[in-house]
């Protein structure tokens, strides 16, 4: 089961990646199609715009690429159920974490992103981490929570939800920033309630229709589909996915060692914890790195490298 859940949570990485990519080339073909058309929308999704419109998120949803990158983001998921049912969490949502990989480099041949030496270090210290939290990680995977962890979880998501859909519409140029970060917990949470949802073994459909951990992975699925959404209309996809990748690695990892009984082989506590922290320290410098605005219409001069953060220029 381990072995399985590994190659589950490995495919999920890919597909996700592949479905950032696409989504965020569909978010880009409808900015250049509603500047064609002369739409006021298009200057919200430049420099210096707000969060975009009901109607050019619904757009950018209809758009081929975008829906091609939709069927992608099932496939991550039923990948990513998989792995969070037989690994421990840390484990499971790191492995998936990779997908920021896929999305950088994807992100060079579909969407002409340049890759710097800074952005290539912090993508190989998060695969170095994710090495380490795999030869560190137990095998074993408890997947009972009380009733009042299912309806806490559920709560937490409802709130978390509410949030995320007030930040991305009210917080400006920082609407990518709340999208990507909750986006990430809300993918992250799915995770969490994956692994705890009743009627599973053996397989009982009231049971399970009933439990509210269910009804978590429903409304945290839609909403965070969305804002990550916004997010990419506003923001740099790398960026965006790197914000995604810290919440869904930490938040879950960090109940299922709490609540969950998740845990590293004996003896190799330090290796898991210097895993799991050079992880995150990685995905957030490949945000800090790639949070400037999306260059939709490549109008944006082209970066030189150098290690100072976004769009600035090294001497």
């Amino acid at each position: 089961m381990f072995a399985i859940g590994v190659i589950a949570a490995s495919m999920a990485a890919v597909a996700y990646g592949v479905s950032t990519v696409l989504r965020a080339l569909g978010a880009r073909r409808v900015a250049n199609e509603m500047r064609e058309q002369g739409n006021s929308d298009v200057d919200q999704l430049g420099p210096g715009g707000t969060a975009p419109s009901v109607t050019s998120t619904m757009s950018t949803i209809a758009d081929p690429a975008f829906i091609l990158g939709t069927v992608m983001v099932v496939v991550g998921f039923g990948g990513g159920a998989l792995a969070a049912r037989f690994l421990p969490l840390f484990l499971a949502q790191s492995i998936v974490a990779a997908n920021l990989v896929v999305t950088a480099l994807l992100g060079t041949l579909l969407l002409n992103i340049t890759l710097h030496t800074r952005d290539w270090v912090a993508i190989w210290l998060v695969v170095l981490s994710l090495f380490m939290l795999g030869v560190s990680s137990s095998k074993d995977a408890h997947d009972y929570a009380s009733d009042a962890f299912h309806w806490g979880l559920f709560g937490a998501t409802m709130l978390l939800c509410a949030v995320a859909l007030v930040g991305v519409y009210k917080l400006g140029k920082y609407a990518a920033v709340v999208g990507g970060a909750a986006s990430g917990l809300l993918f992250g949470v799915i995770a969490i309630a994956v692994r705890v949802l009743d009627g599973m073994s053996p397989f009982n459909l009231v049971e399970l229709l009933s439990d509210p951990a269910a009804w978590t992975i429903a409304v945290a699925g839609a909403v965070g589909f969305y804002v990550q959404t916004v997010a990419l209309q506003v923001g740099a996809v790398n960026g965006v996915t790197a914000l995604l990748v810290v919440g869904e690695t930490a938040g879950p990892s960090l109940i299922g060692v709490a609540f969950l009984h998740d845990s590293a082989r004996q003896g190799l506590a330090w290796l898991a914890v210097v895993g799991f922290i050079g992880a995150v320290v990685g995905a957030v410098l490949v945000a800090w790195y790639g949070t400037g605005d999306p260059d939709h219409f490549g109008d944006a001069p082209p970066e030189k490298g150098g290690w100072r953060r976004g769009r600035e220029v090294a001497e």
